[in-house]
């Protein structure tokens, strides 16, 4: 047996020692096995580092306008359980544009215009103001120019009737005049800012089908 034959058997005997002992270290494994990572921290660690997931938080809906445990956000909470569609944020949104609708149709002596969002003793006393400024000849010209401010003062919720009832102190400009019979100005001025503050509430039968609140109260 001449040398080259020899060395290549040398060779492939290397080779089928080398195999045998990767496999015996490694073992046999088919495709891509994803390593398993072991984590140290402990649940400590986790709160600790911010990343527990907290289930059945806090309403942020709710949170955002009432302090929480408050009667408030109590009373919020069971409306939500009566009407599930009911939602803080539109309320809040619907509130604003209420607020300028109503204002504006009092001032321009138009209450019928707005009769199905105030209650009946709401329209007794604002139209009565309006009917003693007709009596006296007096016309108003009013400009709303927006709310400055608006935060939900309170709320309550009445488990029996289901009644709830949410009050809104708002804070608007607006720029206004009062005209005689003759057309003279007697109060206000067109170029001036009037700064107004009102408290409204705003109540609802949570079990009814009609989704419109009703003002039910004014005041400053």
């Amino acid at each position: 047996m001449n040398s080259p034959i020899i060395q290549l058997l040398v060779l492939a005997g290397i080779a089928v020692f080398l195999i045998l002992k990767l496999r015996s270290v490694l073992g046999t494994r088919e495709g891509f096995e994803k390593p398993e990572v072991r984590s140290t921290d402990t649940e400590s660690d986790r709160r600790r580092n911010g990343f527990e997931v907290i289930e059945g938080g806090p309403d942020e809906d709710i949170m955002d306008h009432a302090e929480e445990g408050s009667d408030t956000a109590l009373a919020l909470a069971a409306m939500k359980r009566v009407d599930p569609l009911f939602h803080v944020g539109e309320f809040l949104g619907g509130a604003r544009g209420a607020y300028e609708m109503i204002l504006v149709a009092f001032e321009n002596g138009d209450l019928a215009s707005v009769l199905p969002f105030i209650s009946e003793d709401v329209y007794e006393a604002l139209s009565s103001v309006v009917d003693e400024r007709e009596k006296k000849g007096l016309t108003v010209e009013a400009n709303f120019i927006g709310i400055s401010d608006m935060v939900l003062k309170s709320a309550s919720f009445d488990e029996a009737d289901k009644e709830a009832e949410v009050t809104m102190r708002f804070k608007s400009e607006m720029t206004y005049q009062v005209r005689d019979a003759g057309g003279d100005v007697i109060e206000g001025n067109e170029n001036e800012v009037k700064r107004q503050k009102d408290v409204w509430t705003f109540a609802r039968d949570m079990g009814a089908d009609d989704p419109n609140w009703h003002l039910v109260a004014t005041g400053g």
